[in-house]
C-alpha cells in the first residue's frame, strides 16, 4: 500500500491529536474520515482538518474506502467498532484499554480467529518509549542474571474526571501490568493491592495511594504505586532488581536550570508529553506494519491477557485478598 487510507472513531482530545500526528508528522498514512457519537462536533472536526464526517463508525467503515481505523472513543465503545472493523477485514489500532473487561475483549480475540489473521493493535503505548525499550533489551540479554524484584511507581498530579477506587487499577495501573508483562516475558500467577494512608488530596470514593502486588508465573515480584492526585508531579519509575545490577528506567532528559537559588531539571506535567515520542514511534511502526499486512505491535490477545490481570487486581482490592490471575490458552494465531 502506498499510503494508508485511515478513519478515525472518536473525535475526543486523543483523537484530535492522533489525526495531527498522522497527518502532519508521520508516513505511510492519512485521516481521510471521521465518526462520533456527537455528529455536530464530529462535523466540526471534519471540517477543521478536511475529513469526512459520517454519522456512525459502522458507516463510516461500510463507505469511506478504509485501509484501517484508529479508535479512539470512551472505553465502553471500544468492543462495538474493533469488532466492527474486523468484521469488515479492517486492521485498526485501539486505544487501551481494549475493551472494557476481559470477556469482551475475549470476544475481539474470537473475532479473530474466525478472520483467521490478526487485525487488531491496542495503543499499550510505554512499549514505544525509549528508556522501556532499553530496559527489555537489558533484561533480555541477561547481562545482569535474572530479574528478581521490580518496583514502580504511576504518579499524577491531578485527575480532572470522576475516578474511584477501581480507576486507580483499570484507568492508571493498566500501563504497567502491560508493559512490566512484556518487559518480563511471562505472564502473571497472583494479584493484590493494598491502601496507603490517603492523601488529602483523594477525591470522593478514591483511596489514594494504592499499591498493586504481581507475581510472575516463574516468581518475580513487583510492587506498583499508583497515586494519581498527588498535587505536585508527574512521575513514572521503574526499577528492575536483578542478580547481578540493578537496572533504572531513565528519566527523560531535559535541560538543568539555575534560578532563585535553586538547581535542577524541569518535569513534565503529564503523560501528554512524557510519551509524546512514544506516541509518534507507536503509529509510525503501526503504520509501517499495516501497510505491508502484518501486525507486531501489542495484539488483541495482550489487551485480553491486560484486562484479565486487572479483573483479578479489582477483585484483590475490593476483598483485600490475593487473586490468581488465570487466563485462558493462548491461541496459535497469537504465539510467536
Amino acid at each position: 500500500m502506498e499510503e494508508l487510507r485511515i478513519g478515525l472513531i472518536g473525535t475526543g482530545a486523543i483523537g484530535r491529536t492522533h489525526i495531527t500526528r498522522i497527518n502532519t508528522r508521520l508516513s505511510g498514512g492519512k485521516v481521510v474520515a471521521c465518526a462520533d457519537v456527537n455528529a455536530d462536533f464530529c462535523r466540526k472536526i471534519a471540517e477543521q482538518y478536511d475529513l469526512t464526517a459520517y454519522e456512525t463508525g459502522e458507516e463510516m467503515i461500510e463507505k469511506a474506502g478504509l485501509d484501517a481505523v484508529v479508535v479512539t472513543t470512551s472505553d465502553a465503545f471500544h468492543e462495538r467498532y474493533v469488532l466492527a472493523a474486523v468484521q469488515a477485514g479492517k486492521y485498526v489500532f485501539c486505544e487501551k484499554p481494549l475493551a472494557p473487561s476481559a470477556e469482551s475483549c475475549k470476544r475481539i480475540v474470537d473475532a479473530e480467529l474466525a478472520a483467521g489473521k490478526q487485525l487488531v493493535q491496542v495503543g499499550f503505548m510505554r512499549r514505544y518509549d525509549p528508556g522501556y525499550r532499553q530496559l527489555k533489551e537489558a533484561i533480555q540479554s541477561r547481562r545482569y542474571g535474572e530479574p528478581l524484584l521490580l518496583h514502580c511507581a504511576h504518579r499524577n498530579a491531578s485527575i480532572t474526571e470522576p475516578w474511584d477506587n477501581a480507576s486507580a487499577v483499570e484507568n492508571s495501573m493498566v500501563h504497567e501490568i502491560d508493559v512490566l508483562r512484556w518487559l518480563l516475558g511471562e505472564d502473571y500467577a497472583t494479584a493484590e493491592v493494598r491502601f496507603g494512608k490517603s492523601t488529602r488530596r483523594a477525591k470522593e470514593g478514591l483511596h489514594d495511594p494504592q499499591i498493586m502486588v504481581l507475581t510472575t508465573k516463574s516468581g518475580v515480584r513487583i510492587d506498583v504505586e499508583s497515586f494519581v492526585c498527588n498535587g505536585h508531579c508527574y512521575d513514572i519509575r521503574c526499577e528492575v532488581v536483578c542478580e547481578d545490577g540493578i537496572l533504572n528506567l531513565p528519566k527523560p532528559a531535559t535541560i538543568e536550570v539555575l534560578s532563585n537559588t535553586l538547581r535542577g531539571n524541569a518535569v513534565d506535567a503529564d503523560w501528554t508529553t512524557r510519551f509524546v515520542e512514544a506516541y509518534n514511534v507507536e503509529f509510525q511502526e503501526w503504520l509501517n506494519a499495516t501497510r505491508e499486512g502484518r501486525v507486531d505491535g501489542p495484539s488483541a490477545w495482550d489487551g485480553y491477557a491486560c484486562q484479565v490481570a486487572a479483573a483479578a487486581a479489582s477483585k484483590a482490592r475490593d476483598t483485600q485478598t490475593i487473586q490468581p490471575v488465570v487466563y485462558d490458552e493462548m491461541p496459535a494465531l497469537y504465539q510467536k
